[in-house]
This record gives C-alpha cells, structure tokens and sequence, in this order.
C-alpha cells in the first residue's frame, strides 16, 4: 500500500507540473545556401545576421558574415567549401570570430581559430579573443619611449624601433625581408618580449623553416606562431593577421610586452580583393575595393604602448609588404606607408651586391624610434648616417669616373667601412650595448687604419674582446648611460689590441 501512496503522489505531482508549463514557440532563424564555392558562400533568409557574425554550416564549417546585401547575404568560409552544397541549411550562432589563447599558446604553432598545427594537444583554459577588435583609445596609450633592439646593426642604429611602433619592412621579392623580422625575434632571447608570427598565404616549406630556426634557436619558448599557408581557406588567409593580433593583445593586456610579425600583408591585401570580387563588391584602383585602406588601418591602429592604468603593456607591429621593380608608389604600399611610423626599405641592388642585410638607409626612416634610443648610440650613430649617406652620393657620382680630391677619397673610404660594419649574416643578432660600442670605434675613424678585407676579422675579433675584458663598460651602456672617458679609453685599448694582432698576423 505504501508503493501505491508513493505512485499516486508522484503522478499527482507530475500532473500538477504539466497542467502549470506554458509551452511557448520559438523563432530560429535558419537560412539557405545559394551557391557556395572558393571560399565563399551566398544566402537567402536570416534577416537578423549581423555584419561579421559568426553562421554555422553543415559539417561543422564555419563562415563570418560578410555583405548584407537586400535579400541576400554574402559569407566569408573559415573551412572547405567542397562540404557545403547549394540548399543546405545555415544558423547563426550570436558569436563574432574569436582565436583560442592561452599561456600554453607559446612554444605552439596554431591556426587563426587557436586550433594547434603541430600535433600537439589543444590549448588548456584557452580564453576566446575575439578577431576583429576595437584599437585602444589615445587616452589608453602613452609615448613611445623604450627601444625594441632588432639586433640588425643598419636598423638599430640608423632605423631605430620603439615599443609600441608600427614599422613597416618593405622591398622586392627575396631581398629578406622576413630575415630582418625573423632577427627581430630572435634578439627578444635576453629580453621580456613575447613574439607572434602571423604567416598569412605563404607556402607550407617556407613556414615551416621559419618554425625551424625559430625553434633551433630557442625562440620559440617565448614566441607563437599564427599560420595560414597558401592551401587554406582563403577565410582563414584573411582572418591570419587579425588572429595574430589578438594573439598578441592577449598578452598585452597582461602587462607584458609583444612583437608581432605580419609576413606578409600583400598576400592579405591580394586574398581580400579575391574575397571581394568573388562575391561582387565594386573594385577600386588595381581592382582592390574601396576599403582595403581600411582593414588593414584597423589592424594596425591596434598597435600601441598602453599607459600604467590598462596594465603598461605594448604591442610593437612589423608588417611585410612586398613590392614589384622596386616600386614603393604602388598602391598596397602607399596605403601602408601612410599607416605606419616608418619603414625599413630593401634594396635589391644592394642585395645582388652582396651587401646584407640590404637595408638602404636613404629611403628608410623611422619617425618615432630615434627618440627611444640608448644614449650612447644617440650620441654616434646620426654622424654615421650622415656618413653613409653621403658615402652613398659619392659612390654613385665616382662611377662617372671624375677625377677625386684627397677629402672625397677619404670620405668613400670611411664609407666603405661603415658599410663593411654594417653587412651582417643572417640570423645572428647582436646585443644594443655590443653595437654601441662598435660604433663609437667607427665614429673615431679607426677602422681607417685597418684595411678594407680585415674589417670582418677585426669586428668579430673587438666584440670577443670587449665583452671578455670590458663586460662593465655594456653594462653601463645598456643601462642607458653615456660612454665616459673611462669607458672609451677601455674600448680604444682593446681596438689598439686587436689591430696590432691583425699586423702582426698579415
């Protein structure tokens, strides 16, 4: 009888319940496919979807909303087209596109959805960054004082880079201009740097002997890699640079501060015309839309040194653009020289030369850096640009093959060993303080006394020197003092030293 009691009470109960539950419709919205293919896809239905929404496809492909056309709506796939098939069903889902980041991020190899490329396991207690960010308000920033050392000697000391600028490496095809970012990561070794390369539509071989040397030389313990290669989506390609970005602000916002690598934006600027005429957005000049100044203005705005208030963190950009024949007037160009804070121009001519890392100082220009500069290459290295500029003149002008004065002879020979200083393997950085006081020994025409074919030998040499007899004097440099007498006449000692041993070995 108790069983009873106990049934007849619980189905009471559960009568009672039902007669109370209002059952009450709901509205999904729920779109059709139009067509779907290179990448993207048009449909019918969700008049709600918002721009840049995230919609949800059948086989868990992914798209972000795109054109809001009357009627139609315009996608962008994060995944492979071949799935999704005309009258196939699409959701959306209240979310904008975000990239999985988190402490373990480094070390790691990821895509632009924080999704791990290297076999590895997924990113634990990853938080969800969203892409396309708003940049920080000027009142959120502060000034640029504190250098970022790219331990490239022709940049450090006549381009030089703050924390927080946006500098863009511009030049031909194959002049290297991914060695001077790769050097620039690799020299973060001894400092508090975190670094993101974002790789954006490059081949698979070329990203991964990035990885490769990034991980040979230890710099991936302190680096993320963001990674679209050519063979992806050309959604994903886009996605890249903002993902890398946001990436990067994760740890901004922690206080610490970043690097990050965009290799390269003229990919990007070619898959965004692709996307765009795909899905018939009227084409602008060289068929780029209108707003492609805009995209990557709203990137790289989001670069910045934050104030004590928002955590003091920087990020520091280094955008890649490539161009044709040496011609910086071209559009994408243009666009992003007008963006950034200077540029890093490379020659192809003084790179067929041999003359690397093929920086031409004449056209390169950093308009924030100089004031972020230790003192002691604030005090040498302007006269060395000058010296090299003028050097640069001359070399051109005796190619005529005027006859030359003493002092003009004397200028080209100080000017070809300021080059011979200035040329650098690739993927050997050197310390600030190491450069500074190589570049007090130039400024002070001693290497006028070593001849021209011992300069490398004697460089090597010097720096070995200084760092095992004078380790005091860069220490001081680098804590950004001004070399005194002591100190000069220490590094002159050690360059007498070295200079008696090359005679005394010739």
């Amino acid at each position: 009888m108790r069983i009873e009691e106990a049934l007849r009470s619980t189905l009471e109960a559960a009568r009672e319940a039902v007669a109370e539950l209002e059952v009450r419709p709901r509205e999904k919205e729920i779109g059709r496919v139009v067509s779907a293919g290179d990448g993207i896809a048009t449909l019918i239905g969700l008049p709600d979807a918002r721009s840049e929404e995230l919609l949800q496809f059948p086989g868990g492909v992914r798209g972000i909303v795109f054109n809001l056309d009357p009627g139609e709506i315009g996608c962008i796939l994060l995944g492979p087209s071949a799935s999704i098939s005309a009258g196939d069903a699409a959701t959306r889902t209240g979310e904008v596109a975000r990239v999985r980041v988190s402490e373990e991020a480094l070390g790691r190899v990821i895509d632009p959805l924080g999704r791990p490329l290297d076999g590895g396991p997924g990113l634990r207690g990853a938080t969800s960054m969203e892409l396309m960010r708003e940049a920080p308000d000027i009142l959120d920033r502060r000034e640029v004082t504190v250098p970022l050392a790219t331990g490239t000697k022709s940049v450090d000391a006549m381009v030089p880079i703050g924390r927080g600028q946006r500098e863009l490496i511009v030049g031909d095809r194959s002049t290297g201009k991914t060695t001077i970012a790769v050097d620039a990561i690799l020299n973060q070794r001894d400092s508090d740097v975190i670094c993101v390369y974002t790789a954006i539509g490059k081949q698979a071989s070329e990203i991964a002997r990035v990885v490769e040397t990034l991980r040979s030389e230890g710099a991936m313990d302190y680096s993320v890699v963001v990674a679209a290669d050519a063979d992806t989506p050309a959604g994903m390609r886009y996605a890249a640079p903002y993902a890398g970005c946001s990436v990067s602000e994760y740890f901004m916002e922690r206080g610490e501060d970043t690097l990050v690598v965009y290799d390269d934006l003229t990919r990007h600027a070619r898959t965004y015309r692709e996307i765009s005429l795909l899905l018939r957005r009227p084409p602008g000049r060289e068929a780029y839309p209108g707003d492609i100044f805009y995209i990557h203005s709203r990137l790289l705005e989001r670069a910045t040194q934050l104030n004590e208030e928002r955590g003091g963190g920087s990020q520091t950009a280094l955008p890649i653009v490539e161009t044709q024949e040496q011609n910086l007037s071209a559009y994408i160009p243009t666009n992003l020289i007008s963006i950034t804070d200077g540029q890093i121009y490379l020659n192809p001519e003084l790179y067929r030369q041999g003359f690397l890392p093929a920086v031409d100082i004449g056209k390169s220009v950093s308009r924030v850096g100089g004031k972020t500069q230790i003192e002691a290459m604030k005090e040498y290295a302007p006269a060395l640009r000058l010296r090299y500029t003028r050097f640069r003149e001359l070399e051109e002008f005796t190619r005529f093959g005027a006859s030359l004065e003493p002092d003009t002879r004397s200028a080209l020979e100080r000017g070809r060993r300021v080059r011979e200083v200035l040329i650098q393997p690739a993927h050997r950085p050197l310390p600030l303080r190491e450069q500074a006081a190589l570049f007090f020994i130039v400024s002070r025409d001693f290497l006028m006394e070593v001849p021209l074919g011992q300069v490398e030998d004697f460089e090597e040499r010097f720096l070995d020197r200084v760092r095992e007899e004078a380790g005091e004097v860069l220490e001081r440099i680098e804590a950004g003092e001004a070399l005194d007498e002591e100190g000069e006449e220490r590094l002159m000692g050690i360059a007498r030293d070295v200079q008696n041993e090359l005679t005394e070995e010739a």
